[in-house]
């Protein structure tokens, strides 16, 4: 069995953003195999405690994925203020055709466009993916994964990190479909009791309230902030709100356009011209929403960039939307992507980021954890990823085990096969997820 049939079987799909099918990664030809292990989030530190205390396997699934494609070298993108890691990763990849690649302690360092560049030099086209530049890219723990898939072990854990207001941040692996609830438990409580969760990062995660929500296999983990924060409350306003402070207040200035690191890469996304769509509401709108249409809604703009403290990054996020909706065509860019000459000097340091968002007081270390009490009952979705959700093969009343296969990719379809990630049995089945309990 191949690589890519054995990676396929175990149902790996990205980990560190929006859940690509590994397989077919595996399964291409390309020039270069690198690791984004650059982890630019605030707060969140589950990549470097990953890197820190599973190097080995780590590198062997990049190897894996090196050797399966026929690149002619791997490149580590990490940061260099994680040199420890760094150490970790060197002393396992000696004898490999891996590099490492040192990046700054910038905001978004981790986007695949940007470490791609970083990396090699090369810069993807306008709505294009690496391998359309002979790049495969991906996140740490997904190389884990693969190295997991070799052994015949699907992917039933989810490295996570916790973080914020609880009383001890950890890092640690939980079963997929294991509640938020469970994993504040784990980490011993918040020490607030209003409080609200980012999931998966505060500047390109979601808010919510719900701790019944479930880790998939790209849930990065959570960060616990108190109610009162600026973040959440600026989260909660609803968007006919952020719409008409955006209409009355935007001034275009175009600091949101000058620091978006897609535009300094040399992609034209123009948020402030997006801006403009919620005051030309009768006309004209069409011709300011394409210049949404390649950002990456890395929320810069909004957080960081934006003087007058407005949204951009939703009314971009909105204008995409709005184009699909009307089945209008991707942008076409007709300018060559060129690099802005002033791109370096454009950098958001993280710490400044975060002293911005006043989010300083609560960075703390995430230490791996061991040893986590199995949840009694998971939620276990059939779509975590890109493509088709897979068909459950399990009815109500079943007795499973760990790593049983439970739901099912449709021949010919894209998408990632479903594994049970606890001993019990199937309490509940639909078309969205399946339910176990421990007997």
């Amino acid at each position: 069995m191949s690589l890519a049939d054995k990676i396929k079987k175990a149902g790996v799909v990205g980990a560190g953003g929006a859940g690509f099918p590994t397989h077919v990664k595996a399964g291409s030809n390309v020039d270069f195999v690198l690791a984004n292990g650059a982890e630019c989030e605030p707060l969140l530190h589950k990549d470097f405690e990953i890197m820190l205390n599973f190097p080995e396997q780590i590198v062997n699934g990049m190897n894996l994925m090196i050797e399966a494609t026929g690149a002619k070298k791997g490149i580590f993108g990490i940061k260099g203020k994680n040199a420890r890691a760094i150490e970790k990763i060197e002393d396992s990849a000696v004898d490999t055709s891996i590099d490492m690649c040192v990046l700054g302690d910038f905001y978004p360092s981790g986007d695949e466009y940007e470490l791609v560049y970083e990396g090699t030099r090369r810069l993807i086209p306008p709505h294009g993916i690496p391998l359309d530049v002979g790049c495969l890219v991906n996140n740490v723990e997904t190389f884990y994964n693969v190295s997991n898939a070799l052994e015949d072990i699907p992917v039933t854990e989810k490295f996570v990190c916790v973080t914020g207001v609880v009383k001890n941040p950890s890092s640690f692996f939980v079963p997929v479909g294991t509640s938020f609830a469970e994993l504040i438990e784990i980490v011993g409580g918040t020490t607030t009791p209003d409080y609200a969760i980012f999931v998966s990062g505060i500047l390109m995660g979601k808010l919510t309230y719900d701790e019944n929500e479930v880790v998939t296999k790209t849930c990065a983990g959570i960060i616990v902030l108190p109610h009162d924060h600026y973040l959440v409350k600026r989260m909660e306003r609803p968007k006919e709100d952020m719409n008409r402070i955006g209409k009355s207040a935007c001034d275009q200035c175009s600091y949101c356009t000058e620091f978006c690191p897609r535009y300094l890469l040399g992609y034209d996304v123009q948020p402030h011209k997006v801006m403009r769509s919620l005051v030309f509401t009768t006309s004209g709108k069409e011709l300011w929403n394409q210049y949404a249409d390649l950002c990456c809604s890395c929320g810069l703009c909004s957080l960081y960039a934006c003087p007058e403290d407005l949204y951009p990054r939703e009314a971009c996020d909105q204008s995409k939307q709005e184009m699909r909706d009307q089945g209008l065509p991707k942008y076409d860019q007709k300018k060559p992507v060129k690099v802005h000459p002033i791109k370096e000097g454009r950098r958001v340091p993280l710490k400044q980021l975060m002293k911005r968002l006043d989010l300083t007081r609560f960075e703390k270390p995430t230490p791996f954890i061991n040893d986590i009490k199995t949840p009694d009952r998971v939620k276990i979705y059939l779509k975590q990823h890109v493509g088709a959700p897979a068909e459950a093969l399990v009815k109500i009343g079943a007795n499973v085990s760990k790593g049983d296969l439970i739901g099912q990719i449709p021949d010919g379809k894209l998408g990632a096969n479903i594994h049970a990630s606890i001993d019990g049995m199937v309490t509940h089945v639909n078309e969205e997820y399946i339910m176990i309990s421990k007997n």
